[in-house]
């Protein structure tokens, strides 16, 4: 199985295995309201990256992410994977991930899938082929990807999500 580390974790810094750097972006970048934190922390045994808040819809808000940008060189090509594998513990609650390509013009398009961060750590496999289309007719450019997204978003709810692992992965 072919894999590559996209973080694990191994550093006391926001740098990815890749060599960006992980953000927090919330809706206020747009008016909104929710607030957040991306913190390191230790969780069950693991390092992680932690990030913490309050998502609220109020003032058309809805949203807190941390984004990993793939490349310094604007896209990243994923051709040679099938998908994403990460391993989250957190508050019981459902979460998204949303991947970016260069071929997304607004910031509200994306490509999608949910998971729940349960209290225990647990590893998600994404495959690609199961993402979905949000706001987009284009069809997902795995060779274009810009940038992944783990986020809380569309309700009024306390947010908590630790990561542990993410790696695109090749069945």
């Amino acid at each position: 199985m072919n894999l590559t580390v996209i973080d694990n974790r191994n550093n006391n810094n926001l740098t990815s295995n890749l060599g960006t750097k992980w953000q927090l972006v919330t809706d206020t970048i747009m008016g909104g309201l929710s607030q957040g934190q991306l913190s390191l922390d230790k969780y069950k045994g693991k390092n992680c990256l932690r990030m913490r808040g309050n998502v609220t819809t109020d003032n058309n808000g809805g949203f807190v992410q941390i984004v990993l940008p793939l490349s310094k060189n604007n896209t990243f090509n994923a051709s040679d994977y099938s998908g994403v594998e990460l391993e989250v513990a957190g508050n019981d609650e459902i979460y998204n991930i949303h991947f970016r390509t260069n071929e997304l013009w607004f910031p509200w398009q994306s490509y999608r899938y949910s998971f729940k961060a349960e209290s225990a750590w647990k590893k998600y496999r994404i495959p690609f082929k199961e993402l979905d289309k949000y706001k987009t007719f284009n069809e997902f450019a795995q060779d274009k990807i810009k940038r992944i997204g783990l986020v809380a978003i569309g309700r009024e709810f306390q947010a908590d999500l630790c990561l542990a692992d993410i790696r695109f992965y090749n069945d």
